[in-house]
């Protein structure tokens, strides 16, 4: 009798500790149809690639090289970037991405305008 006891209530155990794990990694209260407010676990989501925060790196990048370009001028951020292709294996991969490509002189064309 005390067996079947003991088991009873160990499982009982189990089944709380799974659930109190579940409720820590989140929890929403939700109000049942007898209006019992119920702590249920928060949905895992998957989680997806970053396409959102990529976009906007690479638009400050563009931006930034951009203002550079409109900065120095064609001629200097050119042989700055020569320079840079001169050096070492991670200077010549900046140099590569530093290179002036057509959305760089795009926003360069407008900053311009811009910028005194």
């Amino acid at each position: 009798m005390a067996d079947a006891n003991l088991q009873s209530f160990d499982k009982r155990l189990r089944r709380i500790d799974k659930r109190h794990r579940k409720l820590s990694r989140g929890y929403v209260h939700t109000i049942g149809h007898d209006g019992l407010i119920v702590s249920t676990p928060r949905r895992r989501v998957e989680r997806r690639f970053p396409i959102r925060g990529l976009v906007l790196v690479a638009v400050g990048v563009f931006a930034f090289k951009g203002f550079l370009y409109a900065q120095l001028g064609g001629a200097t951020y050119t042989q700055r970037v020569d320079k840079l292709a001169a050096g070492t294996s991670v200077e010549q991969v900046g140099a590569y991405m530093m290179q002036a490509d057509p959305a760089t002189l795009w926003v360069a064309g407008h900053l311009n305008k811009i910028l005194p």
